[in-house]
């Protein structure tokens, strides 16, 4: 019986591609550039040659089970083809499923990046244990994964779970890149943040702020990463952004929580990393905008585990069995 499976996750800068046991345990590890701006046969190029490296290091193909492939959407998991993601240049309607199946003559699924990384969490990660799990990744965007008995829910078409793009406001100024206004992508996600980060401090000119000086006064160079050190260093203007990100995302999440009534909540992603800060801000606002206040206030929201192999050990589980215990040490 094969014993691993090659797990893929396609970003728009690099390729991470790993082997990984039954029990979800983590082997081999290997990183290289996507070469997105080459287009896609170049990319194509790199995630071959990255598997061809990993089924030599299992021992051959008869070793391994499957080969999972997470990527940006928009994508079609029942299909497994890749629609037209905005980081990933030139791939349009590619068929990368098949492509992999037939080039290595072994079983390949193609996933959301976002879904694979919240059943990742469920079966290794921060909601082991749980079976009904509302995943949360905020970084450059926000994508989310709707996991519903140790499964992910995809939908009609398979594009459930894009719950970056949902409106908490539509009176607001900030346009998202899908076109509407007060997606909690625009306003929430790493530069929705630094976005309004310049403009409380245009607005606010006599404040005086870390950003500032950070930034040489050009403001537009504001990042999360500055938010989050000058808050640390007592700065108000930016702990004032990261508490109203809170804020938002707790309006939003109070949502999907009435809408799913999940076990459990993981929120992942390179915003998330800020901390204590901004999910305190998150808890206190959940219960407010949720039908079950009673049941909000105390819902676990856990920061996640895999952050550094997520998407590994998400495009591996597509093909592991779910509940079996795991091992991601």
């Amino acid at each position: 019986m094969a014993q691993l499976i090659v797990g893929i996750d396609v970003g728009g800068t690099k390729v991470a591609g790993g082997l990984v046991n039954q029990k979800g345990k983590l082997l081999k590890s290997l990183i290289v550039p996507t070469r997105a701006d080459k287009g896609f046969k170049a990319s194509y190029a790199q995630i071959t040659h990255l598997i061809e490296r990993l089924i030599h290091m299992a021992g051959g193909k008869h070793q391994i089970g499957g080969i999972g492939i997470c990527a940006p959407g928009p994508l079609n998991p029942h299909t497994g083809v890749i629609i037209n993601p905005p980081n990933l240049p030139g791939w349009r309607n590619i068929p990368l499923a098949s492509l992999i199946q037939k080039r290595f003559d072994l079983p390949a699924k193609v996933e959301n990046d976002a879904n694979a990384a919240g059943l990742g969490e469920v079966l290794f990660g921060a909601a082991v244990g749980y079976r009904d799990v509302f995943y949360v990744t905020v970084s450059t965007g926000i994508g989310t994964g709707i996991i519903i008995g140790k499964k992910i829910y995809h939908g009609k078409n398979g594009v459930a779970g894009e719950g970056g793009h949902v409106s908490i406001d539509y009176r607001s100024p900030y346009r998202c890149g899908c076109g509407t206004l007060g997606c909690i992508e625009a306003l929430a996600a790493g530069p929705g943040m630094a976005r309004r980060a310049r403009v409380y401090l245009e607005q606010e000119h006599n404040e005086p702020s870390l950003l500032r000086e950070m930034t040489r006064g050009h403001l537009e160079l504001i990042s999360p990463q500055m938010l989050e050190q000058a808050m640390r260093q007592g700065d108000r203007a930016a702990r004032a952004v990261i508490e109203e990100t809170g804020f938002y995302l707790g309006v939003w999440l109070g949502g999907m929580l009435t809408l799913f009534d999940p076990e459990a909540v993981v929120i992942g992603g390179g915003v998330a990393r800020i901390g204590k800060p901004l999910f305190q801000k998150i808890r206190e606002t959940i219960p407010q905008y949720s039908i079950n206040r009673a049941f909000a206030a105390k819902l676990p929201l856990l920061p996640a585990k895999l952050q550094k192999n997520v998407g590994v050990y998400g495009a591996a589980s597509i093909f592991l069995p779910a509940g079996e215990e795991a091992e991601t040490n």
